[in-house]
């Protein structure tokens, strides 16, 4: 993983995605186009229908643009087949989803080392023990998820998100499954990712609280990116929502 030394992650040039054919298509993406910088956080907003998680299956390689081209990792994504794709993905990228998708069989600990399990690859302890301390779940690696509370799982779903040094982390919707307390102290785990271990993370939410801890913030409306703001107040953020969302 590069530490945030300026230079792009994930780099998506004129990306298209149409759904459907004739009068019953639907153009999701536009040809959109942009890059993520290594090292910050990126946070994608817009109403519902935007584009904003079809845009983000596509930059994380669970989707196919209709055309154009994307690039994670310095890898040409769209040309890969499927076994290329996962491997890809099992190497390069995290994921954390809004309903946390643990495997209810597992405990915490298998949980959070099933992505280097898969590969067959052994964790590095004291790396890994950091890991739990930095994610507070030191107590609760034995328990399995219908043992955990909301905040707990989506901790859980976060290191393993991490624990395989990926070079980009997605983020859909994390807090969107948990009360305000603790969808900010997850806000604040995905923070210190950034902050003080040089993780690349892209975020989709409908919130703009959430959006408010982002380096930069894309808005989406009607499959293109039609603004951007850097270092953004919670109150800008949503001001701008509802602009666009007006218009």
């Amino acid at each position: 993983m590069e530490n945030g030394n300026g230079s792009a992650v994930v780099v998506a040039q004129d990306v298209t995605r149409q759904y459907g054919e004739g009068d019953t298509r639907v153009d999701a993406l536009r040809g959109v186009s942009v890059d993520v910088p290594s090292g910050k956080l990126t946070a994608v907003m817009g109403p519902s229908g935007s584009g904003k998680s079809t845009l983000m299956h596509i930059l994380a390689g669970l989707d196919k643009p209709t055309a154009g081209s994307v690039v994670v990792a310095g890898k040409e994504i769209t040309t890969l087949g499927d076994s290329e794709l996962t491997k890809l993905r099992r190497e390069h990228i995290g994921f954390v989803f809004q309903f946390f998708n643990l495997l209810p069989m597992l405990n915490a600990e298998e949980n959070i080392l099933l992505p280097l399990t898969i590969a067959g690859v052994k964790p590095d302890r004291a790396r890994f023990d950091e890991l739990i301390r930095s994610v507070g779940l030191g107590d609760r690696l034995r328990h399995r998820p219908s043992e955990l509370s909301g905040g707990q799982q989506q901790r859980v779903a976060i290191a393993r998100a991490l624990v395989s040094e990926p070079d980009v982390v997605f983020a859909d919707e994390p807090t969107g499954n948990l009360d305000s307390k603790t969808g900010g102290e997850i806000l604040e785990l995905l923070r210190h990712a950034v902050r003080d271990l040089g993780q690349t993370v892209v975020m989709v939410t409908h919130e703009a609280r959430a959006a408010a801890i982002a380096d930069r913030v894309l808005f989406l409306a009607d499959g293109n990116i039609v603004r951007e703001l850097s270092g953004a107040s919670a109150h800008e953020i949503a001001a701008t929502v509802e602009e666009i969302s007006a218009q």
